[in-house]
């Protein structure tokens, strides 16, 4: 028996803003989306009597696009609330005001005509879809009712009004005879045995590469948090070099993380200091990494959401010893540059960021090349229980499960730093956000940043030039 793929909500906003970003707009969207309702409607009768429940967001908004399909039927429109909530459904309203569709605003129960109702042959239901939230609304619940009772065929948008698209569950919803849901199967129709999965024109890669979308993902700062709320980040690096681990603290830093610690050995520390007032160092006991420092770091990991580990550690033996003691005290990890030499697999918990050399030392493999090398970083994910940013010119992101790739950035970011600035970047945000979801924003935002310092500086950018670039790029 196959699978049925299904997406959350969330996910699916993901899609649609990153599709938006692909130039296909929402509004494009949503005439490919009423289209299909009417399609649907025409599959069952030629001509009748058509009642449209609208909320006033975009799924009120494919409705009301599915209403100048509807040619030949008799159609009403009932559009419950006060304030239309969506652009797109607001142009979509005007459109309708010079056709001869009966239209009537509803701001209470008393508004919705009843007999309209009792002589509809289709009622399609658009009060809510994925957007539902909290407690029914006593307009909302009462027209809720009234399609329930009915003897019409009901078609919901999406979902039935009423129910968690993630979930299935709700208080009071919408019973259909069919559900039309677009692009996939969200997870919580995949009981309903009524639904028909349409295709309205979102491209593959609004799902593959990542986009705003992705960042829209991301939990975001709670106005009453406080000082710790918003991440702690250990960053362990330094020995060989001191601006790699810099690079990497002052990144998380600017990427959101309220609190970053450097440890970084005795040679470098006060090095890494003079970098900026902002950094808390830890001085640690010899001029390199080394398994005497292991019962300090573990105080500090204890205090911290994430620890990011490798940048300037150098390759000693005793460093890569250090290493393999610390990376399993970790709840959280992203490990980089001279710390994947040292690695032990499974690393459940952990990010790796190499680049395409690191990358084959690690799998063993000769050539990384096209799709063989997808398939490859998703096998490797699968089986070492970690998440993939294998670095290029295309990053290619997996947890062995989804696969994701991300295309910004340029060829003035082959400077050294931009991958330290990276894993500080993934480490901010993976203090609050999942292991993939993290990777994902985090290879975005840093080539996005790497993109914007590039319009200023050309092939003269530093990587200190993307740090200050970093609040732009997670914007929207």
């Amino acid at each position: 028996m196959s699978i049925i793929e299904a997406i959350t909500s969330r996910q699916m906003n993901a899609i649609d803003l990153n599709a938006a970003y692909l130039g296909i707009s929402r509004l494009e969207l949503m005439e490919n989306a009423g289209r299909a309702i009417a399609s649907t409607v025409r599959e069952r009768l030629t001509k009748g009597n058509v009642t449209i429940f609208a909320g006033r967001g975009n799924n009120g908004g494919d409705a009301l696009v599915a209403a100048r399909y509807l040619e030949g039927f008799k159609v009403h429109v009932v559009l419950l609330g006060r304030e239309i909530k969506s652009e797109e459904t607001k142009i979509n309203w005007d459109k309708l005001q010079n056709t001869g569709i009966a239209l009537r605003e509803t701001r209470s129960p008393d508004d919705i005509d009843d007999a309209c109702i009792a002589n509809s042959d289709v009622i399609i239901d658009a009060i809510f879809g994925t957007g539902v939230h909290g407690k029914i609304r006593e307009l909302e619940s009462t027209a809720i009712d009234l399609i329930n009772a009915s003897s019409a065929f009901v078609i919901s948008v999406d979902v039935p009004s009423g129910m968690d698209p993630d979930t299935g569950k709700g208080e009071k919803m919408v019973s259909p005879d069919l559900i039309v849901t677009f692009h996939k199967m969200k997870k919580g129709l995949l009981n309903a045995p009524n639904v028909k999965v349409v295709d309205i024109g979102i491209p593959k890669d609004a799902e593959l590469f990542a986009g705003p979308g992705d960042l829209r993902l991301l939990k975001t700062r709670d106005a009453q948090s406080h000082k710790g709320d918003n991440g702690r980040i250990l960053v362990i690096g330094g020995g060989v070099y001191s601006g790699a681990p810099a690079l990497a603290a002052l990144a998380a830093l600017r990427a959101g993380a309220d609190i970053v610690t450097v440890a970084a050995p005795l040679s470098v520390a006060d090095i890494i200091a003079s970098f900026s007032p902002n950094l808390i160092v830890s001085p640690l006991t010899s001029d390199v990494l080394v398994p005497d420092d292991v019962p300090i770091i573990n105080e500090l990991i204890l205090r911290h959401d994430v620890v990011v580990i490798g940048m300037g550690l150098g390759k000693s033996e005793l460093t890569n010893g250090a290493i393999r003691a610390i990376i399993p005290l970790c709840k959280k990890v992203v490990v980089d540059a001279d710390a994947l030499s040292a690695l032990e697999f499974p690393l459940e918990g952990g990010i790796i960021t190499p680049h395409a050399g690191e990358f084959k030392s690690l799998c063993r493999a000769e050539a990384l090349k096209g799709r063989k090398k997808s398939n490859l970083v998703k096998k490797f994910a699968q089986e070492k229980k970690v998440v993939v940013l294998l670095k290029g010119k295309t990053d290619i992101i997996s947890d062995g499960i989804s696969m994701k790739m991300n295309r910004t950035g340029n060829a003035g970011m082959t400077v050294g730093g931009t991958g330290d600035v990276l894993a500080g970047i993934v480490g901010a945000i993976y203090a609050k956000n999942n292991a993939l979801e993290s990777a994902v924003a985090g290879a975005f935002i840093n080539g996005r940043a790497g993109d914007i310092a590039f319009e200023k500086y050309g092939f003269g950018l530093l990587a200190t030039d993307l740090i200050k670039t970093i609040p732009k790029a997670m914007g929207d």
